[in-house]
């Protein structure tokens, strides 16, 4: 059993740390604005009040947290987690944050004698709660083996991406082909039914196909039945594009349809799942 501290319980965090008490964890959780879900507290969770609090009583601390700023602040703020660190602790970041500024939360925090791993995920609030998600992660090979058995009850595809920090860039590389998929199959959607076809019909012929995708599978669903109450939020999947346009200039490349598909979240309302894109499509065609 692991003394475990999990940071950010929100659609994902939440199931993801029930995985870790499942699994038979001590968890050390942050109590801050709310109070914190009950069915944790029943499985032995104990709440601190501050993440300098939860770092002092946990050996491995967890954050999952929405954005760089916020893993910045629980990380370095006052009574945040470096403060309550001590040599030989393991800090992972399951957040989707910048891969610069990981490299730079990283290089303190190995500095302070500990270790730390990137691990963002893939697979939303459904992989979250079936212990299903996509972990991609950056850190040394042997604190990656240290941390795996953790990762495992969360996560079904985990992959030692590099270094720290090659975990987000792979989050970041996921998000471009997760936006830019969900903007093929809302095209591909107004074309069929513009053209007078049934949208269900077209995503039936091409899930037997080379065009068929989780994506189509999942969202393309949605699409057709108009169900965007939020999976993944457009504005976290709007955090993650500018994540790859800031890299992208600071590379100084190009991500030309990264940068469309941007645009094209800025006309959906953003508390909606990101296959709402579909929308913003069609009220270009006249229809929104």
């Amino acid at each position: 059993m692991s003394k475990v501290g999990f940071i950010g319980l929100g659609i994902m965090g939440r199931p993801m740390a029930g995985h870790l008490l499942a699994g038979g964890h001590q968890l050390y959780l942050l109590k801050h604005k709310t109070s914190l879900p009950s069915e944790l507290f029943e499985a032995g969770a104990i709440a601190c009040t501050s993440a300098k609090l939860v770092a002092n009583e946990a050996d491995i601390i967890i954050t999952m947290l929405p954005d760089t700023p916020q893993v910045s602040s629980v990380l370095f703020g006052e009574d945040g987690i470096a403060a309550g660190l001590s040599p030989g602790k393991l800090v992972i970041d399951m957040s989707s944050i910048s891969p610069t500024e990981t490299k730079a939360f990283a290089a303190k925090i190995k500095g302070m004698g500990c270790d730390y791993l990137d691990a963002p995920v893939s697979g939303g609030e459904v992989g979250a709660k079936a212990a299903t998600l996509t972990i991609m992660v950056g850190g040394e090979p042997d604190i990656f083996e240290k941390a795996k058995p953790l990762f495992e009850l969360m996560g079904k595809n985990i992959t030692l991406i590099g270094g720290n920090g090659a975990g987000q860039t792979c989050k970041v590389a996921n998000q471009i082909i997760v936006a830019l998929t969900i903007e093929a199959v809302a095209e591909a959607f107004l074309f069929a039914a513009k053209a007078g076809v049934d949208p269900a019909k077209i995503r039936e012929a091409l899930m037997g196909g080379f065009a068929g995708s989780k994506i189509l599978e999942m969202h393309g669903a949605r699409m057709i039945n108009r169900s965007f109450e939020p999976g993944f939020r457009i504005s976290l999947h709007q955090k993650d594009l500018n994540l790859a346009l800031a890299g992208a200039s600071e590379l100084g490349i190009c991500l030309p349809n990264t940068a469309t598909t941007q645009a094209l979240f800025n006309v959906c309302d953003r508390e909606l799942d990101h296959s709402a894109m579909i929308m913003a499509l069609e009220r270009l065609a006249g229809e929104g």
